[in-house]
């Protein structure tokens, strides 16, 4: 079967694919076009499987959300370019959508799933992508709220976030409602919290977070409470654990507040290692747990999102919790927030690095 030029442009628009490329599909299809899209695909998906070993780091994250529940996914390809093409962004549209509908249970269901709107799988709709653009990528995850949420995107698809709110139908319509979760999810976008509240962290994780507090205070004597600092330091001299020239700074300068800029690095680590081998007595110390006590109510300030202080002080000065409640007294409704997700583009995957210098001086050997 011939086929023309018009057939060769007609099978690229169709599929994406360079014009040479196509050519050939129609000349092994024998100018079938249907048979030419299937060989576009196999070839692609033998093309993708090469490939599929190459870091995929970049790409987008997308948000959706119908009014009964939402939506963030992560697709990832290899360049920033791809990432920020039509294509590749409305595939993440449709995808994001298509989670939102059909409400898939894992990614490999979703990967089977129907596109929304459209006649293939979101397996296939990637693979069209891919030989259009010819780069790795895929859906990485997904997660989907039954609900009235808010989302925000950051930076054209860095950042993502979905919080999933408890209010009424009428409150989720409201505007003020509507602006309240876009700042906070803005806040969780800029501020990374890993918790709603201090009441969603485990009674292990708990222990564990306030162990590590104790042994950071230890191995960094200069943040020991004074009177603690000084016991410290009256036994280092009295046993002579450290030089007789550090002896000397340390009686001199035992009050002195730039105390360890004048210390040399073994006697403030001999310090500290002196700390952690009287461990048991240190945190015995009343003024040493309540410093304790201290600064891990900072840290939860740090991690729970609800404790944060709010970023957009221009609009309520105090934490999250507080502006929450400012606005539900303004509308005269409870409002909470159940959960919340935060997806950054790449997170955990490891980037390759490129050293530019090396390949090129090994190409001229």
């Amino acid at each position: 079967m011939a086929f023309t030029a018009k057939d060769v442009q007609a099978l690229r628009e169709k599929t994406g694919v360079g014009m040479m490329d196509c050519k050939k599909a129609l000349v092994e299809a024998d100018g079938d076009m249907d048979k030419a899209v299937d060989i576009l695909r196999e070839k692609g998906l033998a093309s993708a499987a090469k490939k599929s070993s190459r870091v995929a780091a970049e790409g987008t994250v997308a948000a959706y959300s119908n009014g009964k529940a939402g939506a963030l996914v992560e697709i990832n390809c290899e360049t920033d370019f791809v990432a920020n093409g039509e294509p590749f962004k409305n595939l993440a549209a449709h995808v994001v959508k298509t989670v939102v509908d059909a409400n898939p249970a894992d990614l490999d269901a979703l990967l089977k799933t129907k596109v929304s709107d459209g006649e293939c799988t979101v397996e296939e709709a990637v693979q069209e992508v891919f030989l259009a653009l010819r780069e790795n990528m895929k859906v990485r995850r997904f997660e989907r709220y039954d609900g009235t949420v808010a989302t925000y995107i950051h930076a054209g698809g860095t950042v993502g976030v979905m919080i999933l709110f408890d209010v009424d139908d009428a409150t989720a319509q409201n505007p003020e409602f509507i602006a309240m979760g876009k700042n906070i999810a803005m806040q969780v976008a800029a501020m990374n919290p890993e918790y709603l509240s201090k009441y969603d962290i485990s009674d292990d994780e708990i222990a564990k977070m306030k162990s590590i507090t104790i042994d950071s205070s230890l191995n960094n004597p200069a943040t020991l409470p004074k009177p603690i600092l000084l016991d410290l330091i009256k036994k280092a001299i009295d046993e002579k654990l450290v030089s007789n020239e550090d002896i000397a700074v340390l009686k001199e300068k035992m009050n002195d507040k730039f105390l360890f800029n004048f210390l040399s690095k073994e006697a403030a680590a001999k310090l500290a290692e002196t700390a952690v081998n009287i461990k048991s007595a240190i945190t015995e110390n009343k003024i040493f747990a309540g410093a304790v006590e201290g600064r891990f109510a900072k840290q939860l300030k740090e991690i729970c999102l609800l404790d944060q202080p709010f970023v957009r002080s221009d609009l309520f000065d105090g934490n999250v919790n507080g502006y929450i409640n400012s606005v539900s007294k303004a509308l005269g409704t409870d409002i909470k927030i159940k959960k919340f997700v935060r997806f950054e583009r790449g997170e955990g995957i490891e980037k390759k690095q490129e050293d530019f210098a090396a390949e090129i001086a090994n190409m001229i050997k």
